[in-house]
């Protein structure tokens, strides 16, 4: 079996004559939690597109378990078992924690027999349970997203992904806009959906954020990659350095000694 569950080979992607990847390569090992960082501008949303089916690379390969695919829909990434939360988390804020948490995929009971409607005491109940199983407890199944923190909602968000089989988790700067608590309980279930054997690509700017989670790290940097490491190859400072450009800051740091702003 290919110790990889997924990989990306030398990919690039152009749009027009703008280079957005160029020549990027990203192995996710199964059961690993892999921080991709990168500041703004760096080609982090174009390469969680790619990842997720919305975009074929225009170079290189995309293979997942060893077998090398291209995706011409997110639909064909999800039956693969590639799941991807975005930031917006695609969920309803005036629509139940039962109604998102089934969007789409909603338990159908039949009435007199014949009439399809959804169970929404079914839903109510197994929405309720795999939350509780991922460390979440929520007051109602029936109360609106709306009404929950954005902790609370990126939680929803990622347990829904693993409930229905995700075997990926890619996660596009889950912990962004959120408290210090809010933040903590997200890196707790990134935490408990590695012990599940999921593997989880964590995009985030925030290193640290990234490196007490993160088993291996990949750098990008206006759509190239300056490298993966492991974590016992590499200290938080050392992959800060690299974010913020290295020998490059440090000149940009010496410029403005003495300046008052």
């Amino acid at each position: 079996m290919n110790d990889h569950i997924l990989q990306l080979e030398d990919v690039s992607k152009f749009f027009g004559s703008v280079i957005a990847l160029n020549g990027v390569t990203l192995r996710l090992r199964r059961g690993e939690v892999h921080c991709l960082l990168g500041d703004n501008g760096a080609g982090k949303s174009t390469l969680i597109k790619t990842l997720a089916g919305v975009h074929a690379p225009d170079k290189g390969e995309y293979l997942v378990e060893g077998k090398a695919v291209r995706f011409c829909s997110p639909r064909e990434a999800l039956d693969l078992g590639i799941a991807t939360v975005y930031q917006d988390l695609a969920l309803v804020p005036l629509m139940s924690v039962a109604r998102n948490f089934f969007m789409g995929r909603e338990p159908i009971k039949k009435i007199f027999g014949l009439l399809p409607v959804m169970d929404h005491e079914l839903a109510a109940r197994t929405a309720s349970e795999k939350l509780r199983e991922m460390g979440i407890r929520i007051r109602d199944a029936d109360q609106m997203i709306g009404t929950m923190s954005g902790g609370e909602r990126q939680c929803l968000a990622i347990a829904r992904a693993i409930h229905f089989g995700a075997k990926v988790l890619i996660l596009d700067e889950p912990t962004a806009a959120l408290g210090v608590k809010q933040s903590v309980n997200v890196l707790k279930l990134i935490s408990k959906a590695r012990s599940r054997g999921i593997s989880v690509i964590f995009i985030t700017h925030n290193v640290n954020h990234a490196y007490p989670i993160g088993d291996s790290f990949t750098l990008l940097n206006r759509g190239k990659s300056l490298g993966t490491y492991l974590k016992q190859e590499v200290s938080k400072e050392e992959v800060l350095d690299m974010m913020a450009g290295g020998e490059e800051m440090q000149k940009l740091m010496a410029d403005l000694d003495g300046v008052t702003i």
